[in-house]
């Protein structure tokens, strides 16, 4: 069967993970995930890598391991469609309902550097700022972590300072849990955000290669 929606069943076993993030809450309700959440996740998983290439989940639980927060379990269910080393489209379901993006979501090595020349250079960094600009006139939010300041030896003035302070870069749009989340027309709309951000993850892509 195809895509039919995320039941609400989803949204409310996220809702109540937020109140009570325990193993006894998990284990009580693990069905519901499963069949409310990681199924029809898994089938829109699998209707996008036609054209975005194989889309992977991520698992439920937390690594805890260098966090003061002990949560076991995330609060939401992931997928990400991978572009290169850190660089994809991303797709989210949770109690606050759907959230769309793109992006570069975690520099590696030498991704930060590369990513700081190719912004700096008019012939690559002039098309990135139109790219980037273009994505926030059409509603997305333009996130990422940033530097407060400005990186080492780049000038006060320099025409895209704002895009040299990100250490990752990623733009997105929150949907709130309406009706046609339930539907099949929730894949459409994932599909219509990842075709809007393509051109920021394929400059990503094409400017940062792995390491």
């Amino acid at each position: 069967m195809g895509f039919s929606g995320f039941p609400d069943e989803g949204l409310v076993f996220y809702e109540g993970l937020e109140a009570d993030n325990s193993k006894t809450y998990w284990t009580r309700n693990r069905r519901v995930y499963e069949e409310a959440v990681r199924a029809p996740m898994t089938v829109l998983a699998e209707e996008l890598a036609a054209e975005f290439g194989q889309v992977r989940l991520f698992r439920p639980n937390r690594d805890v391991r260098f966090s003061k927060d002990k949560s076991p379990y995330k609060t939401h269910q992931g997928g990400y469609a991978p572009r290169g080393e850190a660089i994809g489209f991303y797709v989210q379901i949770d109690a606050a309902g759907l959230l769309v993006g793109g992006g570069l979501y975690a520099a590696q090595g030498g991704q930060l550097a590369r990513y700081r020349q190719a912004v700096d250079e008019e012939t690559s960094g002039v098309p990135f700022e139109k790219i980037v600009t273009e994505a926030r006139l059409a509603g997305y939010a333009i996130e990422g972590d940033r530097l407060k300041t400005r990186p080492r030896g780049v000038p006060e003035d320099h025409p895209r300072l704002d895009l040299l302070r990100h250490r990752s870069l990623h733009a997105s749009r929150r949907f709130e849990p309406e009706a046609w989340i339930h539907t099949p027309r929730a894949a459409a709309r994932v599909r219509e955000v990842w075709r809007d951000l393509t051109p920021l993850v394929e400059w990503l892509a094409d400017h940062l290669p792995a390491d």
